[in-house]
């Protein structure tokens, strides 16, 4: 009986994702042409507008009018979306528009995420030390199998390619605050897309791999998945834990993995936007937000991976799914009848 149960519901959710998928690409392609046209068009005469008039250019600081309400709103939906994969990105560009904020830039995006690591150095503090004094005793004995060595050298392996990538998008002048890939469009396009995959991998994963199985290979494939969070709209979280259950990681390892992961990446991305907020000489007011929305981003980032690490040992990642598709959709929804971003 409870084998006919699970036939059905595996043909059941088969055929779902059949149907979603077929769904989300139809939207995705009627969409996508005129969505990404307009974007690049917008992109290119801001290009050309910067070019023949230079005091026009952007400092890529926060808005003026914000103020320290707003500053925590903001920490609390990075904190609350940073972890959860459903992207923190994605939701600090979407949502303040939604409210009428504007964009709050990288530099404010980027910076509160330092108070995601504090949470996460605060959570994680016992196996931290654990894999520290692991990798230490490892290296003294040259005992390169332990397997605190290879799950740190999974880790600091894999931030390899988000840190290159990032670093060369940053400096090249790629992504700013009016780059067409932090577009609400492009938002919504990685949403649907990293939703049908997660779907996938939700799937067909098989889930037999806990913490103690981990080992350096992981490390380099969640690492390289890492690197498509550079686009918002992706989630770090929603990209490693999807390659961690593609790579048959149980879904509460595939979580604290992707969260020790993070650390690096997080950290360099924050106090490299930090370094530029103290090159651009913010006002002091704008220092008062940075930090409200760290303390919130703590707060909230906290709360958020001990909910989700105890959420993904009792239950699967369809409801992240189905948020991911709506948000998506919503969007292009918001943008097909005319709204502006």
């Amino acid at each position: 009986m409870t084998r006919l149960v699970r036939k059905s519901m595996n043909r059941l959710r088969a055929k779902w994702l059949k149907i979603t998928l077929a769904i989300a690409i139809g939207i995705i392609s009627v969409v996508i042409l005129d969505i990404f046209k307009a974007d690049l068009s917008l992109a290119g005469d801001r290009l050309i507008t910067a070019q023949t008039t230079p005091e026009a250019i952007s400092t890529e600081s926060m808005s003026d009018n914000f103020n320290l309400f707003q500053a925590v709103i903001l920490g609390m939906v990075q904190g609350l979306t940073e972890f959860i994969p459903i992207s923190s990105t994605a939701h600090l560009k979407a949502v303040p528009e939604f409210l009428g904020w504007g964009d709050p830039g990288i530099t404010f995006t980027a910076v509160i995420q330092l108070g995601s690591i504090f949470a996460v150095f605060w959570y994680y503090r016992e196996k931290l030390i654990q894999l520290l004094n692991g990798t230490f005793k490892a290296v003294q004995s040259s005992n390169y199998q332990s397997q605190d060595f290879r799950i740190s050298l999974g880790i600091v392996v894999g931030t390899f390619p988000i840190a290159i990538v990032g670093l060369l998008l940053k400096f090249s002048g790629v992504y700013t605050d009016d780059s067409p890939l932090r577009s609400m469009s492009a938002i919504a396009i990685a949403s649907i897309v990293m939703a049908l995959l997660l779907a996938i991998a939700e799937y067909i994963g098989k889930r037999k791999r806990e913490f103690e199985n981990l080992n350096t290979k992981d490390g380099i494939l969640m690492g390289v998945a890492q690197t498509l969070a550079l686009i918002p709209g992706v989630s770090r979280s929603g990209s490693t834990i999807t390659a961690g259950l593609f790579i048959n990681l149980q879904r509460s390892t595939a979580g604290d993995f992707s969260f020790l992961l993070g650390i690096p990446a997080i950290t360099l991305a924050g106090l490299v936007e930090l370094k530029d907020a103290f090159d651009q000489q913010i006002p002091s007011n704008e220092w008062l937000n940075l930090g409200v929305g760290v303390i919130s981003a703590t707060i909230f980032s906290y709360l958020a991976i001990a909910w989700l690490i105890n959420y993904l040992k009792k239950h699967n990642t369809w409801v992240f799914i189905v948020y991911r598709l709506a948000f998506g959709l919503f969007i292009i929804g918001a943008i097909s009848r005319g709204m502006q971003f």
